[in-house]
């Protein structure tokens, strides 16, 4: 993706989570702007996504004078305001906050030369799209700037949206829409709702590095953070109801090593990066199929070898047959030597809440675009639509 950014032109790129897609933006824009005046705004679905996009930009800070703020919500509006009036390069925000100060008039983006969607198809759901919108009011027309999106899925409901809002975009795919990395070996236990604390207990134990599990509410992460540290484990929560300093802090624990086991929803899911995770636990699975990759993607970075575990409950045959039919793999059943395994039920178990209302139609593989011949990919087995359906719940478009 570096050579046509370089080259101005719109560019849509696909790549399985730990590959490097921040890289992959940065420094083409940074060289860009080395060059030229105008400003960037990298939008992103969270606000650790956030910070850790703009700890990348400071690496260039010095040799290259690249000024850069994050501007995210719980943190002091003060302080971002004093940091927007410098005229920063780069702007790395989460829209809610972003929004906040484009009102107030804290921040002119008349000369942008760059927008960058980190986690894209996160970006224009059901939830966060009417933010983007009103963002787009304020820069300029999609001729005048230069539009960049990365994501590790892309449903195609998705992609049409994005696309209204670029400039013949080209689609550069170094894996297809929803593949897991390789190193990351994959496994499904399933038993009853009874025997799940205890299974996660076995699974758990022993494990040195870095354990992050996933919760599909906020009220879970919390309740079974407090839980895990009963039995002796050095567990941080992190979730949405968390203040800024909560979540500062819980990170710090888990980069510090002071804690192993991080306790997050789906806000941990996308970007966030810690070193040397060597076990994902799907505590819960999650509302949808898609996040499941950006899930286990948190393990397996760069090279490394990873593991992720899913606990399945008996009656949520239906939702694990939908991960697997995205990611194409038939995910290999586990068992432990103290939590009996389950029978899995399929039709007819519970319902899922929390839908966002999108829709999950066929994803194409392949390039589309100017037809430059060094950016290929892989053939794809055309897929069939399957849509979704529910009500589109505006929570995940919150002010993060």
């Amino acid at each position: 993706s570096i050579s046509p950014v370089l080259k101005g032109v719109d560019c849509i790129g696909i790549a399985q989570t730990g590959t490097g897609k921040t890289l992959a933006f940065l420094l083409p824009l940074i060289h860009e702007l080395s060059q030229k005046q105008g400003q960037a705004l990298i939008l992103a679905p969270t606000r650790e996504l956030a910070q850790q996009i703009q700890e990348v930009c400071r690496w260039f800070e010095k040799s290259l004078g690249m000024t850069s703020t994050v501007v995210v919500g719980g943190a002091s509006m003060g302080r971002q305001v004093s940091d927007l009036r410098r005229n920063p390069r780069i702007i790395v925000a989460t829209p809610g906050r972003m929004i906040d100060h484009l009102n107030r008039k804290n921040v002119q983006l008349k000369e942008l030369k760059f927008l960058v969607f980190d986690e894209a198809d996160r970006m224009f759901d059901m939830g966060f799209a009417p933010q983007i919108k009103e963002i787009l009011a304020y820069i300029p027309k999609a001729d005048h700037r230069q539009t960049l999106l990365f994501s590790a899925t892309m449903p195609e409901a998705i992609a049409r949206l994005i696309t209204e809002h670029m400039r013949e975009p080209i689609r550069v795919e170094v894996s297809t829409p929803g593949s897991t990395a390789k190193d990351v070996q994959q496994e499904i236990i399933i038993i009853d709702r009874e025997h799940r604390k205890n299974a996660l207990l076995e699974l758990i134990e022993g494990v040195k590095n870095p354990v992050i599990i996933f919760t599909r509410t906020k009220h879970q992460a919390k309740s079974l953070t407090r839980w895990l540290r009963q039995k002796n484990f050095g567990a941080e929560e992190l979730h949405g109801n968390l203040s800024q300093g909560q979540r500062k802090r819980s990170m710090a624990a888990i980069h510090s090593k002071k804690s192993n086991i991080l306790v997050a929803t789906d806000i941990a899911a996308r970007g966030i990066d810690i070193d040397n995770v060597e076990l994902v636990v799907n505590f819960e699975l999650p509302d949808q199929a898609e996040d499941y990759v950006h899930r286990i993607g948190r393990t397996g970075r760069a090279g490394k070898k990873g593991k992720a575990v899913s606990i399945v409950l008996s009656d949520q045959g239906d939702q694990i047959k939908e991960i697997q039919e995205l990611i194409e793999i038939q995910i290999k059943q586990a068992h432990l030597e103290r939590s009996p395994s389950a029978i899995l039920k399929y039709g007819g178990g519970k319902k899922r809440g929390g839908g966002r209302g999108r829709s999950r139609a066929g994803r194409s593989g392949g390039y589309h675009g100017k037809g430059n011949s060094h950016h290929r990919s892989r053939s794809r087995k055309n897929r069939r639509s399957g849509g979704r359906g529910g009500g589109g719940n505006r929570s995940r478009g919150n002010r993060s």
